[in-house]
């Protein structure tokens, strides 16, 4: 019987998206997985390491981090509850790792091997379909990034993370999670470049700053 954390999480995976509680429990029910569990500041995985399970985090989130030969830091993706963990690379031919992946804080997660994840989805239609519409989803999510990353310009990229964050906690007012040299990094910029654009926008009229806070106070400014 799967309890009820472990439930929410695998209903938010996009592996199986529109199934039932009951869909769910009959689809594991015939396969072999475990859960594993991470410490804090734990590394799951370095840059060059093959890609040798199918995990799904139940809980914490993970922090997946590019590094240049210079030793600078880009963050790619955080994984929260529900992620499968790097779905593009279980079947690749190559199944190398580009990035690092450590823990955010404690992790517990629901790990398959390969040949269990293939199980799922000769067997079931419905795992298939979402599998594949996973690996869509994660070459539009690229495409995007590779846009914001090398096309846009500091200011670009500020508005953008504001408006992508107001759109996921639908609301004017945001809540960060990252710090402020965190959102630095995942947008390959300098810390005084992220805080001299939001200072900016704060004297134009644009958002107002409260800590970890940010109310936007005139959106088409920022589009």
């Amino acid at each position: 019987m799967i309890n009820d954390q472990v439930m929410q999480a695998l209903q938010k995976c996009p592996l199986f998206a529109g199934m039932n509680e009951l869909s769910i429990e009959l689809a594991l029910g015939n396969v072999a997985y475990q859960f594993v569990g991470y410490d804090k500041r734990d590394v799951y995985a370095l840059a060059g390491m093959p890609c040798r399970f199918a995990d799904i985090i139940i809980s914490g989130s993970l922090i997946c981090r590019m590094v240049s030969l210079s030793g600078k830091q880009v963050e790619v993706s955080r994984l929260r509850p529900g992620n499968l963990v790097a779905p593009a690379f279980i079947f690749a031919k190559d199944t190398t790792l580009p990035v690092s992946v450590e823990t955010d804080s404690k992790v517990n997660i629901l790990r398959m091997t390969p040949e269990t994840l293939k199980t799922l989805i000769d067997k079931d239609e419905d795992i298939r379909m979402n599998f594949i519409h996973t690996l869509s989803n994660i070459d539009v999510f690229l495409t995007q990034k590779m846009k914001v990353l090398s096309l846009f310009t500091v200011r670009e990229k500020v508005a953008y993370l504001l408006l992508e964050r107001a759109g996921e906690q639908n609301s004017n007012t945001i809540h960060l999670e990252r710090s402020r040299q965190e959102i630095a990094d995942s947008f390959g910029i300098q810390k005084f470049s992220l805080l001299r654009v939001l200072s900016d926008f704060e004297k134009e009229g644009i958002i107002r700053v409260d800590g970890k806070t940010i109310e936007i106070l005139d959106r088409n400014k920022l589009k």
